[in-house]
């Protein structure tokens, strides 16, 4: 049991530095190019040593975050962080109460980190405050905003300070609070993308996530395309008979891809969406004319808060407090 959290541990610390990169891809593409969103990993690196590891039931005040501009690791007060984290995160036109809710994921998701961390010196979380991704400075949120900054950071901040204090815990520790931007209308278990079971992060109705901008999107690639990006799998595509690269995929029970055979091998669905660039491990391809067409249903992981869900329950008139215990069921929201 300890071994298989360890293992998952390491491999999602590695998830969690690299997607705020396609949150700003989802930003550009979703959202439009002024209104950046994320799709952030459930965070768990390697668990450290007893005596490094921060208490679980204390705040922190100010969050380690490491820098991927320059490799720096710089501490962010706690208010400042999350006034950044959910301006990366979110549109500021969105309802309070999803902004709320991805307020306390995100604080949630950094003590989180904290206790799980493998150096904690070396930072919590990793972010790119300059190209957007992770959380926003003052500075880059003066750039962004222009000439509504004033009238959207006292929004914001007011959101914020409203819920600064409350974490969302499982039993006695913060929760691993993952979230990303579009589901194909169900949420993904934890095992089926990351390899262990998490009790609280496990499949939950998003259906409203059908009526978000670009919940379908198609993306081609030429077979010659195709069969350089499929070596990196450690495939041998044959360029000879492309039409017979891809067997029928086997699903999970939220409908994305579990597995598929190809080239011969078996390439789980989250492996191939990572090696293509997909935006999400919910999709179709077909072979026409020398071109390869995958059709996504989402954006991100699946594993979690459907940010777009958070939104459609926002403005169906739920609290934060009820979205984040729809996302998250059997974790307790704590001030």
């Amino acid at each position: 049991m300890k071994r298989s959290f360890f293992l998952l541990c390491a491999v999602l610390f590695v998830l969690g530095s690299l997607l705020p990169l396609a949150g700003y891809r989802l930003a550009k593409t979703v959202l439009g190019p002024s209104a950046p969103a994320s799709s952030a990993a459930a965070p768990e690196p390697e668990t450290p040593d007893a005596a490094s590891l921060p208490p679980s039931d204390r705040d922190s005040e100010t969050f380690l975050i490491a820098d991927q501009s320059d490799g720096a690791v710089v501490s962010v007060p706690r208010r400042d962080y999350l006034i950044g984290a959910v301006a990366a995160e979110m549109p500021i036109t969105w309802p309070d109460e999803a902004l709320k809710a991805q307020a306390i994921a995100a604080h949630s998701y950094a003590l989180y980190c904290r206790d799980h961390a493998q150096d904690t010196a070396a930072g919590w979380l990793t972010a790119d405050p300059a190209r957007r991704q992770g959380y926003l400075t003052d500075a880059v949120l003066r750039s962004y905003w222009g000439t509504a900054y004033e009238a959207n950071y006292a929004r914001l901040s007011a959101l914020v300070d409203s819920v600064l204090t409350q974490v969302l815990y499982y039993e006695n520790a913060p929760a691993g609070t993952s979230y990303f931007a579009i589901s194909n209308g169900q949420t993904e278990a934890s095992e089926n993308v990351w390899g262990t079971a998490v009790p609280y992060l496990i499949p939950v109705d998003s259906s409203t996530d059908q009526n978000a901008d670009n919940y379908i999107y198609t993306v081609s690639f030429s077979a010659a395309q195709l069969q350089q990006l499929l070596t990196g799998l450690g495939l041998t595509p044959d360029l000879a008979a492309p039409e017979g690269w891809f067997g029928e995929a086997a699903l999970t029970p939220s409908g994305y891809v579990a597995s598929l055979p190809v080239c011969g091998q078996t390439v789980t669905g989250p492996a191939l969406r990572k090696a293509l660039g997909l935006r999400s491990a919910c999709f179709t391809v077909q072979y026409q004319n020398g071109s390869f067409f995958f059709t996504t249903r989402g954006y991100g992981h699946g594993v979690g808060m459907s940010q777009w869900g958070a939104r459609a329950l926002a403005e169906q008139g739920q609290t934060a407090s009820q979205i984040l215990a729809h996302y998250f069921p059997g974790t307790q929201l704590r001030q």
